[in-house]
């Protein structure tokens, strides 16, 4: 079954009972080319270990599970729980550990992830995006990168050049280096999002000159600084 063909989607819809929530950011992704791109931009190896967020029927997982040693799918409704996993038997696909729950509310430690041995490859929730940037920018355990499908407004500003930084750009700037892969229209989503979005990649999060500039600095005072400017900005 092709999960970009919006067909294909409304019939997986009516089969499960499933009414898509905008509150949970349930857009899928009906765009073969979006989707191909997402997993150049990722330029996954296929000793790389996964962690997406929403999979909902799996359009995204399955491309990553073909190509990649594991994926940690976390999922909080259990209708699309129960599809994903009867998508990926019909696909033969056993590297996919689903987790159910809010990936905001589970501990980092909880996936099992290895300090340095996970990258993020992911189709965001837009209502969650600010802070599951923080929490795996933050994390102990950060990985290697990240890939994933943002608002476009938000991609930008988290791209932002010094002079109009935004607090969430310049907390993403100090972890690694973001970069727009490319902006993606909203009508290639069913149901389909009031915004446009973009494909955000933020490389080198566990590169060496990070961790350095990380280790010479008190990151909660530095960002408190930071927030105490933004509060009496003029």
């Amino acid at each position: 079954m092709d999960l970009t063909n919006i067909t294909a989607i409304k019939s997986l819809c009516k089969q499960y009972g499933l009414y898509p929530s905008s509150v949970r950011g349930q857009n899928f992704l009906i765009n073969r080319d979006v989707l191909n791109n997402m997993v150049a931009a990722a330029d996954l190896k296929k000793d790389d270990i996964i962690l997406e967020v929403g999979p909902g029927f799996g359009v995204l997982t399955l491309e990553l599970a073909k190509k990649v040693k594991k994926v940690i799918a976390i999922e909080q409704d259990k209708i699309l729980i129960k599809a994903l996993r009867e998508n990926l038997e019909k696909e033969k696909i056993n590297n996919v550990e689903i987790i159910e729950g809010n990936v905001l509310k589970l501990p980092t430690t909880h996936y099992q992830l290895l300090t340095t041995n996970y990258r993020i490859v992911s189709n965001l929730p837009y209502q969650i995006t600010s802070r599951f940037l923080r929490q795996f920018l933050e994390a102990e355990n950060k990985p290697q990168d990240m890939t994933v499908m943002v608002q476009k407004e938000v991609a930008q500003r988290i791209v932002a050049k010094p002079g109009d930084m935004s607090l969430l750009a310049i907390s993403v700037q100090f972890y690694g280096e973001p970069k727009i892969v490319r902006n993606v229209s909203k009508d290639c989503f069913w149901p389909e999002p009031e915004v446009d979005s973009s494909i955000l990649r933020i490389a080198q999060i566990g590169a060496e000159k990070y961790a350095d500039r990380r280790g010479k600095v008190n990151e909660k005072a530095f960002f408190k600084i930071v927030r105490n400017g933004f509060l009496h900005r003029r």
